[in-house]
């Protein structure tokens, strides 16, 4: 609950501060700054197939070139824990080996967009954290568990959904390294 009733949609609002944050930075003598892409900000139905948002682009884009211009490297993560709701409604996301082709097609659209100017590449945030809460506990999204480890969540397995989670996770880092070793680097 946040007090007021206020949703909280619009935190630290980087969208549309990212200058004021990269000033920040700068003024602090900063050299790099790691962040995240949104998956779904890039391609909204996490598939090639489903388009991608030009909007979503052009803020990368702006915020890697002020990075730039005020002499920060880029040290950017593809997945951290926000998959795109279609793919989790379409198959499961990570629990099915359809997410290896769209993961290394999203990851393959970063390199081709951002790459001459982002060196550092993070495919996948704490694989193994995201596996335990997300399919052993339900303490984070999608929120899978056995019943008998948490009653609140939506169903799951916590026997074996963990196990595939960070199994697919591992192939889809392994796509996403082999495209930009033989095509990026």
């Amino acid at each position: 609950r946040i007090k007021d009733g206020k949703s909280g949609d619009i935190a630290i609002d980087s969208y549309h501060r990212y200058k004021e944050d990269v000033a920040l930075m700068k003024d602090m003598n900063l050299d790099a700054y790691r962040f995240s892409i949104s998956w779904s900000r890039i391609l909204p139905n996490g598939k090639l197939s489903g388009g991608i948002n030009q909007e979503g682009i052009d803020y990368y884009n702006n915020l890697i070139d002020e990075l730039a211009a005020n002499g920060l490297q880029p040290f950017v993560t593809l997945f951290h824990w926000d998959l795109p709701q279609s793919l989790e409604d379409e198959y499961g996301g990570f629990l099915s080996p359809l997410i290896i082709k769209d993961f290394q097609d999203y990851a393959e659209l970063c390199f081709k967009t951002f790459g001459d100017r982002v060196k550092h590449w993070i495919t996948l945030n704490e694989p193994w954290t995201f596996s335990r809460d997300g399919y052993t506990n339900g303490d984070m999204a999608p929120g899978r568990c056995s019943s008998w480890l948490n009653p609140k969540c939506i169903g799951g397995d916590s026997g074996i959904e963990p196990y595939l989670v960070a199994h697919y996770q591992l192939l889809a880092h392994a796509a996403a390294v082999n495209v930009y070793k033989t095509k990026y680097q």
